[in-house]
Parts: C-alpha cells; structure tokens; sequence
C-alpha cells in the first residue's frame, strides 16, 4: 500500500510566483467520498487521467493507490460524479532539501482560493516555511478536495 503524508496550508500573497513553474490545468472529481476513504478521477491537462484511491480521512498520513487510466474513460466517469467537478492549476515550487509545494488555485466556484501542500517522508520531517505560507490547514476536512467538490 502507498503513503501519502502531507501538510496543507493557506497561501497568502504571491511570493511563490517567482519559483514555479508554468503550472498544470486539473480537472478533478469524486465518485465515492465518505468519512474514511474516497475514490477520484483526474484529468491533467485534458489528456493523463489517473483513477485514485485515499484511505485514512483527513489524517496527516493517509493510504493512496493511483492508477493510470484512458483519458476517455475518466471524462465518462466524471459524468457520474458527487457533487461538481473541481478546476484548478497545480503549480510546482522548489521547497529545499529535495521537497516541492505543490500550490493549487482553484477556479470557477473556488476562485482565490489558493492552497500549498508539501508532500514528506514522515510525520515529524522538518521542511522551510516560506513567508507566503498562511494558516495551517493540514487535517481540516473543509479544505480537502472532496469538501471542495461536494459544496
């Protein structure tokens, strides 16, 4: 089974423009969500789709199986989603160390909203806070994805 251990956070400001990359566009929706697992499909630049599995809820360290799926098959999946698909661009920002911020800007209905996560190794890993990271929201099931998408 995959790990997945990440950190979440507000982003204030737009200090981490200057370090990221051209960004990604993601369309992203989910087909089963409840307390303790949920099941996603995304398509990642109207052409990768991947098929992903979380267990764990909102801990700080969840399960995660990822599956590379037909591009195809994730739009008629889509189709068949909880709630309404999410739109944003995933930006990648050198963090130090070998890590990387992952900051996503959400459109449409969460337009400003701006969220950066750091995927690490552990629980207890230390990582640099840049000055544009705002409140921890790491565990606040408001901000994950599958909250996002349901309202």
């Amino acid at each position: 089974m995959g790990t997945e251990t990440e950190r979440k956070f507000r982003v204030t400001g737009d200090g981490w423009r200057a370090h990221a990359d051209k960004g990604r566009h993601i369309r992203q929706a989910y087909l089963a969500i409840d307390d303790e697992r949920q099941v996603r499909v995304r398509i990642v630049d109207g052409a990768s789709a991947t098929l992903t599995i979380k267990t764990g809820g909102a801990a700080l360290s969840r399960g995660e199986f990822e599956y590379d799926i037909p591009a195809g098959d994730a739009e008629a999946l889509i189709a068949c989603c909880i709630g309404q698909p999410i739109e944003k661009t995933r930006y990648r920002v050198p963090a130090g160390g070998g890590l990387t911020w992952e900051i996503d800007r959400f459109e449409d209905r969460r337009d400003g909203l701006v969220i950066a996560e750091i995927e690490l190794d552990g629980e207890t890993a230390d990582f640099d806070r840049p000055d544009w990271l705002g409140e921890e929201i790491t565990g606040d099931p408001a901000f994950y994805n599958a909250s996002l998408a349901r309202g």
